[in-house]
């Protein structure tokens, strides 16, 4: 690993890591030695290939990870790839909780961090869900139907701020707690504006 390779931003991630700070390092020098471009993004050490996400390094109070942007398509044949919650459809992690699990599975990683290059090298893309597969909870339905407006606004939005509000919205098991978060978004949605905007 030449020092060229090194981003500063990562440095400084490092250097202000409180938790999993050996892991990180460990998985730095791993994923360099794949010849992947560091980069910092999403306050994340994130590896490149021409400019493509290929993993992000990221940790959590349980654990670390390393994330494979397109992991969905790996072949996974160590069973290793973990789905962070049912909702991420292209993403899968491979979490440790000790160095020594790193140090143990360095040429199973290596491995999979060349397929994912590989599966970059061959333009292979996600299969995403379209919007319409998603459930749409009866009170947004309501409101969309009683409002053509905001039914206008909601599908001038783009793709992934509709997903955002379409799982927000289902995700409570409460009628009640659907509908509140229905009417407090409503006017961010006139307005063109995603969940986080």
């Amino acid at each position: 690993m030449t020092n060229s390779k090194l981003n500063p931003k990562v440095d400084g991630f490092l250097n202000k890591a409180k938790t999993w700070k050996e892991e990180y390092e460990k998985l730095r020098t791993i994923v360099l030695d794949c010849e992947l471009t560091e980069e910092f993004k999403w306050m994340h050490p994130c590896y490149t290939f021409q400019n493509k996400n290929i993993v992000l390094i990221h940790g959590f109070k349980e654990y670390c990870a390393l994330l494979f942007h397109k992991g969905a398509l790996l072949k996974d044949t160590h069973g290793i790839l973990i789905q962070q919650t049912e909702n991420v459809q292209a993403a899968r992690q491979i979490r440790f909780t000790d160095v020594r699990e790193i140090d143990a599975m360095e040429t199973i990683l290596k491995d999979y961090i060349h397929e994912a290059i590989e599966v970059e090298k061959a333009g292979l893309e996600v299969d995403f869900k379209k919007n319409t597969e998603f459930i749409i909870a009866e009170e947004f339905q309501n409101k969309l139907n009683e409002i053509p407006a905001l039914k206008t606004a909601f599908e001038a939005l783009t793709p992934g701020r509709q997903r955002a509000y379409l799982l927000h919205f289902s995700e409570p098991k409460q009628s009640k707690t659907r509908e509140t978060r229905v009417e407090k978004y409503m006017q961010q949605i006139l307005s063109g504006k995603g969940l986080n905007d």
